[in-house]
């Protein structure tokens, strides 16, 4: 039932001062003062009591219950015409969860021409606090990050909540504001105060300026690892140099490894001299180049170039960036992020000047400072004197390097992750991975995800000109490296759109069907059906369509029909041109790559989207299918029982779990609720990745944090390290993964059979590799995110 109040005064019988808002506020309508300045509408949400009541915190606020129904709402809205907001920026509520729990809120702002602005309100549990709402379009990503710092926030006393709003406005015509609590399962009650409007957008800039501090990190923050002096960094990495050299000491299971991190123990493995797979009495193994199994436990990018984040345009929101003729100020530099990519939509702040902490704390850490140069000279903008008399050793390349593996391997590691920088696999310490990234000016085609951009077309001739050249120079120094464990091919291609409905499924090839013939994947995906069905009139019977000519098919903007239980043979055609379309992408990397390295493994295309017709692609032409996982068990990212059926190695390729209790403030989709729960959700997933014969390693996402203003490729912060932009290790979650990792290699040693009588020949020993022919039972003679992350 719908009840249309016209409130009228009403007595207060508790006597508190009430919030004294800013000067550029106006309050429209008072919850606990109502006048009939406001009409109020409500559905399924019921005002208890006729009084306002007083909160333990001293705040007179009226109770609303929403009832559990799908959208029990509350809406006020002007008793005749409109309200005229054009002077204003912001709406604002003052309001508390009535519950103990916190409450999620829909705001909903209706102009008469019919545009509607939404906001989402995550009213957390405790004190009351003010909601402001932008009455335009506004995000954390058109502040240049993914998302913001923690709300609500302090302001002169003040607790004080910025909501993101999303949709369209005529703030001169408002007509209306309607509250929901969106399907609630039991009775919720929300304390309210008043409703009004904001001039000015001092409080939107307030709650963002200064929020990252001298060293990068969250300054209104606090943790155990957090950063306060130069001197405290210099101790951090002097404890934990001890600390390193303890668990050096500590790692007995180093004499049980061979050379490349294999297990020696379980030595029954062909010896070839480069890392390739081969299953074993039900069991996938990658074997070592000295032929001993090997069970991948890497680290993604893993490299001190990666961290920069852009300042220009929102200079107020760092509180000590180094100023001209500053030692620090060399770890400046200039970017350009602006590829229109899916990953960067509604981004702003994403080109010009960007600034480098985690170099400038590892100069601070290690590097000099030329404090020793006259008073003049070191305060000198930097060109002329101080350019050619200050030149700071800014931290040591191959010290890092160095360290940077030193921690890997004392951690459990044994495998460099993607992105990771390419310096570190020339010392052969540890084994490494390489992408194989494809750029040039082939085709692509949109699937509406496109999170690095459009499916590539591999129809296109330019599409394996450009493999060719990126092949070529990916293995030019690496070909015969016996330490490279293998090669992905791009990285989280957008092979299914962003939903689950079968237009997404079959996104690909609904996409090319609307494209021009000038196409080459369009004109393929023709060439499939004119060969099927020979003429209009065969595939308008298939199709349960009326095409009159073959031509209309050929129209940019086709719309296909949808699959059907009474024309299955759309779904059907479907399939078979996007396994076409697959087959054709992984077979031309594939070729390419053996003919410039053939004893190389191609580990597959690190799926985040996929469609079966891919990965069953990926599973013919690769040597390992790559899926990059984010969710608390391998198996509940993809349909394992159908991997099983393709009978190939897989490897996790990205996971990860993240908090937003050290600094960073986005959740990625491996949040937990805080930091000590990351520790355990990496063991089990690694312990669940174990008892899965298929998989044959796990990659970490990612070595180092991600700055809390967001990365300069798609605006990222999120607490994703095993390391803080500090370059000091998150203890208590390093040492849980180190031993995570040390259990792994006790658990995978388990798996391994004895060794075999030489004598004797294991029937169930079978070895292919994409780029080699199968061997004979035993021998195993399988060979040999991103710009994009």
């Amino acid at each position: 039932m719908i009840h249309r109040l016209l409130i009228t005064l009403c007595a207060l019988c508790l006597v508190t001062p009430l919030w004294a808002a800013p000067a550029t506020s106006q309050t429209l309508y008072s919850f606990v003062r109502p006048t009939d300045a406001v009409l109020l509408t409500t559905q399924d949400v019921s005002l208890p009591q006729s009084r306002a009541e007083q909160t333990v915190d001293g705040e007179v606020l009226r109770r609303v219950v929403f009832n559990p129904v799908a959208q029990p709402s509350l809406r006020l809205a002007p008793p005749t015409g409109v309200w005229d907001w054009s002077a204003d920026s912001a709406m604002t509520l003052r309001l508390q969860s009535g519950m103990d729990w916190a409450l999620t809120v829909l705001v909903k702002i209706e102009s008469r021409d019919g545009k509607v602005l939404t906001s989402r309100i995550d009213v957390p549990a405790g004190p009351a606090q003010t909601i402001l709402v932008p009455l335009k379009a506004w995000s954390s990503e058109s502040l240049g990050m993914r998302a913001g710092p923690p709300m609500p926030w302090v302001n002169d006393g003040q607790r004080l909540l910025i909501t993101n709003s999303v949709g369209e406005l005529d703030p001169s015509q408002v007509v209306g504001v309607t509250l929901t609590i969106p399907q609630p399962n039991v009775a919720q009650s929300l304390l309210l105060e008043r409703m009004g409007v904001q001039q000015g957008d001092a409080l939107q800039t307030a709650a963002y300026t200064g929020i990252v501090d001298g060293y990068g990190q969250f300054s209104r923050g606090k943790w155990p690892e957090k950063i306060s002096s130069d001197d405290q960094l210099k101790s951090a990495a002097e404890k934990e140099q001890q600390q390193l050299k303890v668990w050096q000491g500590q790692d007995d299971a180093l004499v049980h490894r061979d050379t490349f991190g294999g297990m020696k123990d379980g030595q029954y493995f062909d010896a070839t001299g480069f890392f390739r797979t081969e299953k074993r009495d039900g069991r996938w193994y990658l074997v070592t180049p000295d032929g001993h199994p090997f069970y991948s436990l890497g680290v993604n990018t893993v490299t001190a170039t990666d961290t920069q984040t852009y300042v220009s345009g929102r200079e107020y929101m760092f509180s000590d960036l180094p100023k001209p003729g500053d030692p620090l100020a060399v770890h400046y530099g200039q970017g350009d992020d602006r590829t229109g990519n899916g990953a960067t939509l509604g981004r702003n702040f994403d080109n010009g000047r960007w600034y480098d902490f985690y170099g400038a704390n590892l100069q601070r850490t290690y590097g000099s400072k030329c404090a020793d140069l006259p008073a003049d000279i070191a305060a000198a903008p930097a060109t002329g004197a101080a350019a050619s008399s200050c030149q700071p050793i800014t931290f040591d390349t191959a010290r890092w390097q160095h360290h940077s593996i030193d921690r890997l391997l004392a951690w459990g590691f044994n495998t460099l992750g993607n992105w990771s920088d390419p310096a570190l696999s020339t010392p052969g310490r540890m084994p490494y991975t390489m992408p194989l990234l494809i750029h040039g000016d082939f085709a692509s085609i949109s699937t509406g995800l496109d999170l690095w951009g459009g499916m590539p077309d591999p129809f296109d001739p330019r599409f394996a000109m450009a493999t060719e050249r990126a092949v070529a120079i990916a293995t030019r120094d690496h070909s015969d490296d016996p330490w490279l464990l293998g090669y992905f091919a791009d990285n989280e291609l957008a092979w299914s759109g962003s939903g689950t409905d079968v237009r997404s499924r079959y996104a690909l090839a609904y996409s090319t069907l609307r494209l021009s013939t000038d196409v080459p994947a369009k004109r393929a995906f023709l060439k499939m059906l004119r060969d099927k069905y020979r003429n209009q009139e065969g595939l308008s019977k298939a199709w349960g369509i009326n095409l009159p000519e073959w031509e209309q098919l050929e129209d940019p903007g086709f719309e296909a029909p949808l699959p059907s239980t009474q024309f299955p043979q759309i779904e059907e055609d479907f399939k078979h041109f996007q396994r076409l379309f697959a087959d054709t992408y992984f077979k031309t990397i594939s070729d390419s790559l053996k003919w410039h390295a053939p004893n190389q493994l191609l580990l597959g295309g690190r799926f985040a989207s996929s469609n079966r017709e891919a990965v069953e692609s990926c599973a013919q032409y690769c040597d390992v299918i790559s899926f990059n996982f984010y969710t608390r068990q391998p198996q509940d990212g993809f349909a394992f029982a159908f991997l099983r059926q393709l009978d190939k190695p897989v490897l996790v390729s990205e996971f990860n779990f993240s908090s937003t209790d050290r600094g960073p403030f986005w959740a990625s989709a491996g949040q937990v609720a805080k930091e000590d729960d990351r520790g355990p959700a990496y063991a089990n997933f690694v312990k669940q990745a174990l008892s899965e014969p298929s998989i044959v390693g796990v990659h970490w996402f990612q070595y180092l944090d991600e700055p809390v203003s967001g990365r300069l490729l798609d605006g990222e912060n999120g607490h994703l390290g095993l390391v803080g932009i500090t370059d000091v290790p998150f203890q208590s979650f390093v040492e849980a993964v180190r031993k995570a990792n040390l259990q792994a290699a006790d658990t995978f040693l388990k798996t391994i059979a004895p060794k075999p009588d030489e004598s004797a020949k294991p029937a169930s020993a079978s070895g292919k590799g994409a780029h080699g022919a199968a061997g004979k039972a035993g021998e195993g003679q399988g060979k040999g995110h991103g710009g994009v992350r």
